[in-house]
């Protein structure tokens, strides 16, 4: 059976709405069963995605009567992108739009909105952190989470910058040169963000070039030899390069600069932990958040189910067949109770 996916330049099954959240206006995607709802998810996405990056599982999770919502996060897509100045690794204006703190309020003001008392939270890359943190500062929102990719790493009392985090974890080296500036030195015209989206979704030339790595980050004189990426085909990869046009990649790159403020919101955190049922799926293969940061977590979150897949980084996309089984399989277990027929 062809996989079920939601067209993003036309598909009825999705709506395309707007909320003001907290002063800030926020563009999600609204799916609803048409027989009515089991509970809602909210499906958060990372970078260099959007909303519509969960639209191989949109279709499926409407099939087991759970209504839909993704958010463009902040900087990304339709929803505002308050710059940041200096657009550096030390911004000292607006950089706390792109918090967690942040996200986790914008993200409980849309539940309320939409008048859900409880929401299952999923999220992948940035949007994995993100699910972890709203199950902090609202844990009587959220509950359940499941993570692709991202593996938990709990608040600290201890503040170590990037750049020292590197030196123990090279494969974060690129959030290093993400955060610095050169993406928007380089990314300016929508040739460019169609070049630089191509490296980042797995794009190769001829000879193996890749415009990617994570311990440098891009490789700008190889993005313009890259054959087009078999993970999304031209016309969705045309549909987000417009959607990053609204914006500019620069202003997603804001994530990487928000180290410090997150660590000093999360103080407050540092004792509390996540009682709920947690969900974690591992890409195998995945260069940026390897299966070695996701070591321990069983200490930290008591009721957690773990399952991998053969994957780098864009799961979603290279196994999504895979990952909607789990995660079906799972929700069967947390949230219908084991004789459901999910």
């Amino acid at each position: 059976m062809a996989l079920d996916s939601i067209n993003p330049l036309n598909d009825p099954r999705v709506k395309h709405c707007y909320a003001n959240l907290n002063a800030i206006q926020y563009h999600y995607l609204l799916a609803e069963p048409p027989g009515g709802f089991w509970g809602t998810i909210f499906l958060i996405h990372g970078w260099p995605d959007l909303s519509m990056g969960w639209r191989n599982q949109i279709p499926f999770l409407l099939s087991l009567s759970y209504r839909i919502v993704c958010p463009d996060i902040i900087g990304f897509g339709r929803t505002a992108a308050p710059p940041v100045s200096p657009p550096t690794s030390n911004p000292t204006t607006n950089i706390e739009y792109y918090s967690f703190k942040r996200a986790a309020s914008d993200i409980a003001e849309l539940a309320r909105q939409l008048n859900c008392p409880k929401i299952i939270l999923g999220g992948h890359d940035w949007g994995g952190a993100i699910v972890y943190r709203v199950s902090l500062w609202y844990p009587d929102l959220v509950s359940h989470i499941f993570s692709v990719c991202t593996p938990y790493k709990a608040p600290t009392s201890t503040y170590i910058p990037l750049e020292e985090v590197v030196k123990g974890w090279p494969h974060w080296t690129y959030q290093v040169v993400l955060a610095s500036g050169v993406v928007e030195e380089h990314i300016k015209t929508p040739e460019n963000i169609k070049q630089f989206l191509n490296a980042l979704y797995g794009g190769k030339g001829e000879k193996g070039e890749v415009g990617f790595s994570v311990t440098k980050g891009p490789i700008w004189e190889n993005l313009g030899k890259l054959r087009r990426t078999s993970l999304v085909g031209e016309e969705v990869l045309g549909w987000y390069v417009r959607e990053y046009e609204r914006n500019g990649v620069g202003a997603s790159v804001n994530w990487y600069r928000n180290r410090e403020v997150n660590f000093k919101d999360e103080l407050q955190l540092t004792k509390k932990t996540i009682n709920v049922p947690v969900l974690f799926i591992q890409g195998t293969r995945d260069e940026a958040l390897p299966p070695s940061m996701s070591e321990g977590m069983e200490g930290l979150i008591p009721n957690l189910t773990r399952r991998e897949v053969k994957t780098g980084h864009w799961a979603l996309w290279e196994a999504p067949e895979k990952v909607n089984g789990f995660i079906a399989e799972w929700l069967r277990k947390v949230d219908r109770g084991e004789k459901s027929n999910l």
